[in-house]
């Protein structure tokens, strides 16, 4: 199993360049060498997402090893605006107090869970999709298994 343990003796930057779906596929598209698409899937009511952001995604080795390796997308799950993914419209969808993004519960596969993580390949086709919060060590693994 791969490991991302490690210390950086310069600088870095303790941020992930998080982009949106749509850019996202612009960026794929200008870009020579492709990468796998990695998604955070969160709401702004979800106190462990919030946690994740603090946590996890502020992790030195975690960043530098996402902005090197991943498109990183941040996906909100009650997002109002339209997104188009492989020739489909994928849209908000009110239901009881909160709503739901269609593309959210696509690539959740109905089980509506946040935060989740969701891997897709070069081609955009969707790995797998992680529920829950995860800590550094363990999401250090899980990052370099479905690089690899």
């Amino acid at each position: 199993m791969f490991t991302l343990v490690g210390t950086y003796t310069h600088a870095q930057s303790t941020t992930i360049n998080w982009i949106t779906w749509d850019e996202m596929v612009v960026q794929r598209e200008a870009d020579s060498i492709k990468k796998k698409v990695f998604i955070d899937m969160y709401t702004g009511w979800c106190g462990w997402c919030k946690k994740m952001d603090k946590t996890t995604y502020k992790n030195e080795v975690i960043v530098k090893y996402i902005n090197e390796n991943y498109y990183a997308v941040k996906l909100n799950g009650e997002e109002k605006r339209d997104i188009n993914y492989q020739g489909r419209k994928f849209t908000y969808k009110a239901q009881g107090r909160r709503g739901y993004h269609e593309l959210a519960a696509a690539i959740m596969k109905g089980n509506l869970s946040y935060p989740s993580t969701a891997f897709f390949n070069t081609n955009e086709d969707l790995i797998q999709a992680i529920p829950g919060y995860i800590k550094e060590k363990k999401f250090e693994k899980i990052l370099a298994y479905f690089k690899d």
